[in-house]
This record gives C-alpha cells, sequence and structure tokens, in this order.
C-alpha cells in the first residue's frame, strides 16, 4: 500500500511551513501518515498517525544529541498535520477535497523525557484524545531506538479564515 502524507494534500497556497510545507525546500519536510499505512492492522494503530524524521548535524544542542527546539517543531507540525487528518476523517472525505481543512496550533506543550541522540531516526506517533469540528488535541510521542524520548500535547484549532492566504 502506497503512503499517503498529509502534507502533500495540502493545496499550494497552504504548503509553505517550515516543518512540513512540500514547498518549502529549507524546511524540515516532515510527512505524516496513518499508522496503519504502515503495515500495522491493529485497532489503536488505526487511530494513529506516524512520521519519521533524521536529524542532521546542524540540529544538534550538544554534540551528539539533538536541539530540543527542532523536537518540539517536529511534535508541533505532525500535531496539527494530524488534526486536518482526522477532521478529514470525521467528515468522511478525502485529503485533498475542498475546501481545504487546515489547523493551526493554539497551544503546544512538550515533556522532554530523555536525550535525544543524533545519528538515529526519530519516530512520531500522534493519538487523538480529542476531536471536534474546529479543536483537535493531539498527543505525540518522540522515541529514537524504540526509547520515548519526549512527549508533547498540540491542541490543534481549524485555521481562521483571515489566514488563508488569497
Amino acid at each position: 500500500m502506497q503512503k499517503i502524507y498529509f502534507q502533500d494534500c495540502y493545496p499550494d497556497k497552504l504548503s509553505h511551513c517550515y516543518g512540513c510545507g512540500k514547498n518549502n525546500n529549507e524546511g524540515h519536510q516532515l510527512k505524516s501518515y496513518w499508522h496503519t499505512e504502515q503495515g500495522k492492522i491493529s485497532e489503536q494503530a488505526a487511530e494513529q498517525t506516524i512520521a519519521h524524521f533524521m536529524p542532521e548535524p546542524c540540529h544538534t544542542a550538544i554534540l551528539g544529541f539533538v536541539y530540543g527546539g527542532i523536537i518540539a517543531s517536529l511534535i508541533d507540525c505532525h500535531g496539527t498535520g494530524s488534526a486536518a487528518a482526522m477532521a478529514y476523517r470525521a467528515e468522511g472525505r478525502a485529503m485533498a477535497t475542498i475546501p481545504a481543512l487546515r489547523f493551526v496550533t493554539a497551544a503546544l506543550n512538550v515533556s522532554y523525557l530523555a536525550p535525544t541522540p543524533m545519528g538515529v531516526e526519530l519516530e512520531l506517533i500522534g493519538t487523538f484524545s480529542e476531536v471536534k469540528a474546529k479543536k483537535v488535541v493531539v498527543e505525540i510521542t518522540v522515541s529514537a531506538n524504540n526509547v520515548v524520548c519526549a512527549k508533547g500535547t498540540v491542541i490543534a484549532v481549524k485555521m481562521p479564515e483571515s489566514m488563508c492566504p488569497t
């Protein structure tokens, strides 16, 4: 099964985010998708999202470890992308359908649980704790080598019309 990355479904005018925008070549290019598209079949995985990110040397905090701000930005982008995907799912719509459903961060809380090593692909798993039409709360774990290094909560709200580019 081919993965459908949430961020690749965003309209071009809404695809410039530093963390996940497909039109931002300088950014992280984070790609999120439903956990089931990785071959998972458990009921829990059906409601989870996943993304992977390989830190680069410029993402260093202390030699050998990833800068916490990068981890926060990954949680942020995976959370808002996951919120959009869940909103489409709740409406029974495909991700690329119009009008676009985009979410922005209303609150972000990150707890750093263990040092995050460089040179290891990070895995982000998103689980939904609240889903409403204009607000989605996503709990994110960030793991390296199967060790949870950080947890975050993203309160994502539907992007106001005033933020939509014309």
